[in-house]
């Protein structure tokens, strides 16, 4: 990620995505979470079917692997992940949302260990996970007791470990369709079944008045639909493809940090020094699990990538380029690119 629009892009999307724990704690003061989660991806469905339209994407299922993809990103990582993340934050504050649902990369590889063969974990990736667990643990009980906090922790663990649970199945699933229109349906059936929920949920039967929807609110429900759903997406899936999945997962720990920070300036949230610890013991989690990945990355950074050496006698190896020293003029013309 060195060209500077990915850079702005990824900055971007961490402030959408970031800023977004912040409008959902706006929209709980008067909604009820799981009925507020639902109509964010109504809103969300809507101006993704109007891409779809504009672009003329293939919208149609058409094989049992695109069926089935849409079954397991509408139900787990769309239907179950926001419910749960609703749910979960009307509990906590929108800094510790953020921070446990940074675990989602962390409780990937042993699911994927699970359910693809080919996976293997290491003992850095095991080291890793345990410690991301216990930071887990730390800001669950940073609040001094053992009552909402922990309950709202809890369920933003299952977010996270459900969204990573679609993640690594959708790997086995080969689907046709395109990703712009996959999301679309994946967020209909999610909404769909999380109005099904409201609609079951004891707590949420009350009939909703017109008092409820303040200014604060609606403009929360626009900016969380639009902005972080919509062009939240958008910017992701254009990354990924530019940048790839391994730089992009580094989002999950800027994204806490927006969080934190938009949280203690606009809602007057607090943040203890257990809920940094525990941010930090699940960024160094983070790490181990992914020490190779990392390491790959920094290297071409810092100036330490893979050299070879000159066949030639009078060959000299500079930044990663093979080079000719000249017999007479003393110039160095170059001979061929080290492979990087």
């Amino acid at each position: 990620m060195t060209a500077k629009r990915d850079l702005l892009l990824f900055v971007a999307l961490a402030i959408a995505w970031g800023t977004a724990f912040g409008a959902i704690e706006v929209g709980l003061a008067t909604l009820p979470p799981i009925l507020f989660a639902a109509l964010r991806l109504d809103v969300a469905t809507l101006l993704f079917v109007g891409a779809i339209a504009v672009l003329g994407l293939e919208w149609r299922p058409r094989t049992r692997g695109d069926v089935t993809a849409i079954a397991v990103t509408g139900g787990l990582m769309v239907g179950a992940h926001y419910g749960l993340l609703f749910l979960g934050q009307s509990h906590v504050s929108s800094a510790v949302s953020a921070i446990v649902l940074s675990l989602t990369p962390i409780v990937t590889p042993p699911l994927a260990i699970a359910l693809l063969p080919q996976e293997r974990l290491r003992a850095p990736a095991v080291v890793g996970l345990l410690l991301g667990l216990v930071g887990v643990v730390v800001i669950a009980v940073s609040g001094g007791s053992l009552g909402g906090q922990v309950v709202g922790v809890a369920l933003l663990f299952v977010a996270a470990f459900v969204f990573a649970l679609g993640s690594v199945l959708t790997e086995r699933i080969q689907a046709t369709l395109p990703v712009i229109s996959l999301q679309t349906w994946a967020m209909a059936i999610g909404g769909g079944l999380l109005h099904g929920l409201s609609f079951a949920h004891p707590g949420e039967t009350v009939p909703i008045t017109a008092a409820a929807w303040t200014p604060a609110t609606i403009t929360a429900l626009a900016y969380l639909s639009v902005v972080a759903t919509a062009g939240g997406f958008l910017a992701y899936f254009v990354l990924l493809e530019r940048v790839g999945a391994s730089q992009l997962s580094l989002v999950n720990y800027a994204t806490p940090v927006v969080a934190s920070l938009v949280g203690w300036a606009l809602l007057g949230e607090s943040i203890t020094l257990a809920t940094i610890g525990g941010f930090g013991l699940i960024v160094l989690g983070f790490a181990l699990c992914q020490l190779t990945t990392l390491w790959r990355l920094a290297t071409p950074i810092a100036g330490y990538g893979p050299r070879r050496r000159s066949t030639a006698a009078n060959g000299v190896v500079v930044g990663g380029n093979v080079y000719e020293t000249g017999r007479e003029t003393g110039r160095s013309p170059p001979v061929a690119p080290a492979a990087d």
